[in-house]
């Protein structure tokens, strides 16, 4: 499986310990950046791996800035993208089961390692529940995007 992984300079350090987990685990990471804690535009890297998702490059995304919320914001203005930002393991569950999310996003201020660690690999590993209220909805925004 292949994951498309983006932070800013706030987001930095928690996207290196997500990266490795992920490398660890086998997956395989295509990084946007930042590749420091310079200052860099949460705006550039997260739109480079949201469109990476989009194109089918790869399978999901983890996108981590200070808040999660600028990085939540460009992601969802990519054709294709359902981008949750989630603080804990069972908003991770609920966005990947009702909203089949493919990418998920994390506040790298406000979110310990291990943490984050626990919310990644619900993420990855839990399944769009594929029910019919659940998919309805999925296609209303699909169908928005089409306009």
């Amino acid at each position: 499986m292949k994951i498309s992984i983006a932070s800013d300079h706030a987001g930095f350090k928690l996207k290196s310990a997500v990266k490795e987990y992920l490398e660890k685990a086998s997956y395989q990471v295509n990084d946007f950046g930042a590749y420091d804690e310079n200052s860099v535009d949460y705006s550039d890297t997260g739109l480079a791996a949201a469109e990476d998702i989009a194109y089918g490059n790869s399978d999901f995304g983890i996108l981590i800035c200070g808040t999660g919320i600028g990085m939540s914001i460009i992601a969802n203005k990519v054709k294709g993208i359902r981008a949750g930002l989630c603080h804990t393991e069972e908003f991770a569950k609920l966005t990947r089961q009702h909203n089949n999310a493919n990418i998920l996003v994390l506040a790298g201020r406000y979110t310990e390692v291990n943490k984050a660690l626990s919310i990644v690999k619900t993420f990855l590993n839990e399944p769009f529940s594929n029910e019919e209220r659940h998919q309805k909805r999925i296609d209303k925004i699909t169908q928005y995007e089409k306009k």
